[in-house]
């Protein structure tokens, strides 16, 4: 049950994070709001599955950030919804680009994570074990 409450409230603070986000955001031919909530999420996604592949043990707040959170916080829905207002409305390389630029960093930024929660998990077991 505790999992269960984790990734509702995580998945409400994230969902409340990106429409503040796309409340701030100006109007731009491409739309950067959402690649900086995927991005971002790809990047806080990444830091707490590193940090938790070095700890089998998987918390509450695993839970609370990784599935609620990040889960709330990033949309593939309006990304590929985005996509095809982009190319259905006169524009298909910006839409490549787009998605390009989406995936790419996506992935770029899951990858950072990954190595950051993986440098931090091991050198917070070096200060655990004397």
């Amino acid at each position: 049950m505790k999992q269960f409450a984790a990734v509702f409230f995580g998945g409400a603070l994230g969902t409340l994070f990106r429409f503040l986000l796309n409340e701030q955001a100006i109007p731009f031919p491409i739309p950067y709001w959402s690649w900086l909530e995927n991005t971002a999420g790809s990047l806080i996604l990444g830091i707490v599955t590193g940090f938790y592949l070095f700890h089998s043990k998987k918390t509450a707040l695993y839970a609370f950030l990784g599935a609620g959170f990040c889960g709330g916080f990033t949309t593939m829905s309006a990304f590929a919804k985005e996509t095809l207002h982009l190319m259905y409305s006169g524009s298909p390389m910006l839409a490549a680009g787009y998605m390009a630029a989406t995936v790419t960093f996506g992935l770029l930024a899951a990858l950072l994570g990954i190595l950051i929660g993986r440098n931090f998990a091991s050198k917070r077991k070096e200060r655990i074990t004397p």
